[in-house]
């Protein structure tokens, strides 16, 4: 269904009471970086799942591209795999028996079959990985599992990409390395992109803007630099910090 109000980008509107609480509402321009940073439990997570379609809350509308993903109101649920999302998880979420290459191809279910191989081949040369098409994750160092995830992400053609904590789980200079890869395909990409993260490094090197969440709720939507230089309230201004000391630690 076509969406007559918003034409391009993402417009999130989430409404629950349990089991987590949500109450958030933000829109995400094409080639945009928001940053959804909060404490554990604050519903970056499933933000993220119910633009997914993971997660159905019991109010709210997601609209994305002209197309409308969710309306309570409206009695619309588009399934998860009928939304043109590209989410990389925390965890990569890997398939362990399938080659990087088979786990790729995987996505690409709506092409013909003949022609799958050669696009998972090409993705995965995007992302720097060519030449470990053959290895299994297992095989595998953390951030090239991460390249992988986002390969995998990328050949859904997304119309969005969501990154859950995709750092979280590397060293800092595969850090530092992977940063350096987003910001280069940022560059190609004309799309709404979603990052959660509680790393600082991540928002002020990545992000255009950013919802600062807390038991569900945004407290405070803008800029990097205005959130950073002006928080609007104490209570922002002290998960920043907390935030800011998570990042710091070796």
């Amino acid at each position: 269904m076509r969406d007559t109000a918003m034409r391009t980008g993402l417009t999130v509107t989430l409404r629950q009471d349990a089991p987590i609480a949500l109450d958030v509402e933000f829109a995400v321009a094409q080639g945009e970086i928001m940053a959804l940073v909060g404490p554990s439990g604050s519903g970056k997570s499933t933000t993220l799942r119910a633009i997914a379609g993971l997660h159905v809350p019991s109010g709210g509308r997601v609209a994305c591209q002209g197309s409308v993903w969710f309306d309570r109101d409206g009695g619309i649920s588009v399934p998860p795999r009928e939304r043109r999302a590209g989410m990389v998880f925390q965890s990569y979420a890997l398939f362990p028996h399938l080659t990087a290459i088979e786990n790729v191809a995987e996505a690409l279910g709506d092409i013909r079959p003949e022609q799958r191989q050669a696009q998972a081949r090409a993705l995965l040369e995007r992302m720097h990985l060519d030449g470990l098409e053959d290895r299994r994750p297992a095989q595998l160092s953390g951030g090239q599992q991460q390249r992988v995830a986002v390969a995998r992400a990328l050949a859904r053609r997304p119309d969005v990409l969501l990154l859950d904590e995709p750092f979280s789980a590397v060293d800092r200079v595969t850090r530092r390395r992977l940063r350096r890869e987003l910001i280069e395909l940022r560059r190609e990409l004309s799309m709404p992109v979603i990052l959660v993260t509680h790393d600082l490094d991540d928002v002020v090197r990545l992000a255009d803007r950013m919802c600062v969440l807390n038991g569900g709720k945004i407290l405070q939507t803008g800029t990097v630099d205005e959130v950073m230089a002006r928080p609007a309230t104490p209570l922002i201004a002290e998960l920043l910090d907390l935030a800011g000391e998570e990042a710091a630690e070796p």
